[in-house]
């Protein structure tokens, strides 16, 4: 079965079913909002943290094996200026002598991605978290 999908006036028109849609959210949901970001910020973070510990410490802790040091911003400088994506992907599939997910294939997308932000995030805390 097709549906038409319209929107008339502030309304959202399905079929025969029409949905009122608010067209300015309100301050007090703004607030919920920002404050939901916060939170899921917060625990992305701690997350990162955790998946950090795990698996990527043991080299970027001390800079071993050529591994730029979690807060050497001097070794941070020579990177990539697209910061994240880049280090996300080559912490996903490896790059140079870094092993992909840090050799710990159990690791999802999110889980390593949270890690490497993380490690930004202690390195440039000035820096704006995607």
């Amino acid at each position: 079965m097709l549906y038409r999908l319209g929107v008339i006036a502030g309304f959202i028109c399905l079929s025969s079913v029409v949905f009122a849609v608010d067209p300015a959210p309100s301050a007090e949901d703004a607030d919920i909002a920002s404050q939901a970001q916060e939170v899921w910020r917060e625990r992305r973070l701690e997350l990162g943290e955790q998946v950090y510990q795990h698996a990527c410490a043991s080299c970027h802790d001390e800079g071993l094996n050529g591994a730029p040091a979690m807060g050497d911003r001097e070794a941070w400088s020579t990177r990539s200026p697209m910061w994240s994506a880049v280090l996300f992907e080559h912490s996903r599939n490896g790059f140079m002598d870094m092993p992909a997910r840090g050799s710990h294939a159990e690791l999802t997308d999110l889980e390593v991605d949270a890690a490497s932000e993380y490690l930004l995030s202690q390195t440039f805390p000035e820096m704006p978290l995607d």
